[in-house]
């Protein structure tokens, strides 16, 4: 997961490596992470909530863990809905394989982003929403109100656990 990106994308692209690769200080790790967290890390709802907590390096997100991995207010999530979320992010792997000469950035810029891989991240982020609620959200600003209200639920419930 890169620590700074681009605030103009839809979409944080992040990625699967191999043991092979040294993770450098400008992204972070999730080692040995099932399929449904890269979806979870990939969704628009995630990517909205990075936007508004995360911190800034001049106008890009600033993605940190303590604050936008660790603090996402997230429903528990069925056998069922990991499956479908994994089933969803096998798709999303094969759209950017099908463009080799494309950088990520390159995939992932708001402007000139593949329709296939733009419908495939729009199933995910379909899925991943049924997983908070069966109505689908209309904007971004109800899906922020939605999360802020999780999250202050789930601080209060720590706190109750205190």
């Amino acid at each position: 997961m890169p620590i700074v990106s681009s605030d103009l994308r839809d979409y944080i692209p992040c990625g699967f490596l191999d043991g092979s690769f040294i993770i450098l200080n400008s992204a972070q790790v999730i080692y040995n992470a099932d399929l449904h967290v890269f979806g979870i890390l990939s969704s628009r709802i995630h990517t909205i909530w990075v936007k508004a907590t995360s911190g800034q390096l001049e106008t890009r997100i600033r993605y940190s863990s303590a604050i936008c991995y660790n603090n996402f207010p997230l429903p528990e999530i069925n056998k069922k809905q990991k499956e479908q979320i994994r089933s969803h992010v096998l798709n999303i792997l094969s759209e950017r394989e099908k463009y080799p000469e494309k950088t990520i950035a390159e995939l992932y810029d708001s402007q000139k982003m593949p329709a296939s891989l733009r419908e495939a991240h729009r199933n995910l982020d379909a899925a991943i929403e049924r997983c908070y609620r069966s109505k689908p959200f209309e904007s971004d600003e109800e899906r922020l109100e939605y999360l802020f209200k999780l999250y202050e639920d789930m601080i209060q419930n720590e706190n109750i656990r205190k």
